[in-house]
């Protein structure tokens, strides 16, 4: 029986270097920003090896039997689009360096047609580096610095301005040929005949001079501390994943790339990130393909480090061509939209509007910019979802929320706001967890003074929560006001006076939790000895 065409469900074969991906994804409204994958799949061809076979000196045409596993590859994805329900006009198949720089890609891309009656998209080089970029766009709430996306073949460089939904680069980026895997299989060559240097010296010069021929604007250039670079491709992927193999906070709290970020001094650390690579039989999510690339990846990385200047961050994305292509095709203002408030708005209760704007009241000014409105509002939107499930795990369904559990597929999110808002839901339900490991390596993630504001604002929000239980409140008739005030304590330092207005209804829950209001202000409530003393005054007076 044919399934009914879903007009939001859009389908893209990403046919790159490396491997070829297949994905469908859901345009549908509320949650269109963050791309929400529907179905997901790789197929471990690489056009790129399949071109340059071992032992074989010179460039190959595409082999007939690397054709027809392609082939077969995108007539069982045709088949999964029916399934699902993928409207035919909607399916786009992308090409990029290796199936555009071919012997054989006009019959390659014939061959694809006439199996699947769809047109291959062959993106030019400037193409490519823009779709890249669009990748690299969707993949943060905002975007300042320079881009690049390590492909198997090539590299493409742009810079990027992309906030509130408008995205500038450079009028041109530009493509480099080297891939992580054409690289892999230069740098071997050279040290066959003893060129490695001469081969540093072209790759070099060719940063420099694309570095230089982007004109990177002067706010960008000269932005205090140095430049953000933001990395994509499977071979940076990889990288990141040895840097987060190797990371002080130990296991790394998040298996999820995108967002995840160093300084410049851990990211240009070539020696030790190559050991850690070696040193490891196995590193999560680093492939044995990928790990025989390390080499050509950190001689990449030691080319960066002397060819551009003043970088003071980096930070991986998982946003490539899929991503960039369905964002691109996004309106302005869906692009504007926050992440996290995104991807939690289908969850959000009835008056999620008061009950944010409850949550607010409950901060003193000053507090951390860090929690921000797509914060706050995340965490007023899950207020609830956690509440059908047995006590004992509440807390510890909160915790992994943002990691493993509702929002691990969120896109756009950064490593620090699934962590704060993380902890603020494990707060909310009394951070009474299973695995306190987790809990202090998420802590150790933001930092000692954010982690008690989260604990405090989670605490906040259990109180909403024993006031207006179903979610839903009236503002004409309210049962809980509250108004906090930053003070300086009798006996110095910073106190936290939190008004807390409410009916004279007695009931126990509604109690408790003012009472445990004060916890974090307590010694016994601080994080590694950091803390605010919270002064609670009670009024039944509503």
């Amino acid at each position: 029986m044919a399934t009914e065409a879903i007009q939001d469900y859009w389908g893209i074969v990403d046919m790159g270097s490396n491997g070829i991906r297949f994905s469908i994804t859901n345009l549908a409204p509320p949650t269109t920003r963050i791309l929400p994958t529907v179905f997901q799949e790789r197929a471990a061809i690489s056009l790129y090896d399949a071109q340059f076979p071992p032992g074989v000196s010179t460039k190959q045409s595409i082999p007939a039997d690397t054709i027809a596993f392609v082939l077969a590859s995108l007539s069982r994805f045709r088949a999964t689009c029916n399934d699902f329900g993928v409207p035919t006009s909607q399916v786009r198949v992308l090409a990029t360096a290796a199936t555009r720089d071919a012997i054989n890609s006009t019959e390659f891309r014939d061959a694809i047609h006439t199996a699947t009656g769809w047109t291959v998209e062959m993106l030019s080089k400037e193409e490519e580096g823009r779709i890249g970029a669009m990748g690299v766009a969707s993949s943060f709430e905002r975007v300042r610095g320079l881009v690049m996306d390590l492909g198997g073949g090539s590299t493409q460089i742009t810079w990027m301005v992309a906030e509130d939904g408008e995205v500038e680069t450079a009028k041109t980026a530009v493509s480099l040929p080297y891939g992580a895997a054409a690289l892999t299989k230069r740098l071997e060559a050279a040290h066959i005949d003893n060129s490695v240097e001469a081969l540093r010296l072209e790759i070099s010069t060719a940063y420099r001079d694309a570095y230089e021929s982007l004109a990177v604007p002067e706010a960008l250039a000269h932005t205090d501390g140095g430049l953000s670079l933001y990395l994509s491709g499977g071979g940076f992927r990889g990288w990141g994943y040895l840097l987060l193999s190797r990371h002080h906070i130990n296991p790394y709290p998040m298996p999820i790339i995108n967002g995840f970020k160093v300084d410049m001094e851990e990211f240009q650390d070539v020696s030790a990130v190559a050991m850690e690579a070696e040193s490891k039989e196995n590193v999560f999510r680093v492939s044995a393909r990928r790990a025989k690339q390390v080499p050509a990846v950190a001689f990449l990385v030691g080319v960066i480090r002397d060819t551009i200047p003043k970088i003071k961050e980096v930070r991986f994305c998982q946003g490539g061509v899929r991503e960039g292509a369905l964002y691109a095709s996004l309106l302005p203002k869906t692009r504007a939209l926050p992440p996290l408030a995104t991807a939690t708005a289908p969850y959000a209760p009835p008056s999620t509007i008061q009950l944010l704007s409850l949550l607010i009241s409950c901060l003193p000014y000053p507090y951390p910019i860090d929690f921000t409105i797509d914060v706050l509002a995340s965490a007023t939107n899950l207020l609830y979802y956690h509440s059908p499930i047995p006590k004992e795990g509440q807390a510890s369904a909160g915790l992994n929320s943002t990691i493993t559990g509702v929002l691990a597929s969120a896109h756009g999110v950064s490593h620090e706001n699934r962590a704060l808002l993380a902890l603020i839901l494990c707060a909310r339900w009394g951070l009474s967890v299973a695995d306190p490991s987790l809990l202090h390596r998420l802590q150790n993630l933001v930092g000692d003074e954010l982690a008690w504001w989260s604990r405090y604002i989670g605490q906040a929000a259990a109180l909403i929560g024993a006031v207006y239980p179903a979610g839903r409140l009236n503002p004409k008739t309210p049962r809980l006001l509250l108004e906090a005030e930053m003070k300086e304590g009798k006996k110095g330092g910073p106190v936290i006076k939190l008004k807390v207005r409410t009916k004279d209804e007695g009931a126990s829950p509604v109690l408790r939790s003012i009472g445990d209001l004060e916890g974090p202000g307590k010694k016994k409530g601080w994080v590694h000895g950091w803390g605010i003393k919270v002064d609670v005054i009670h009024k039944r007076d509503l």
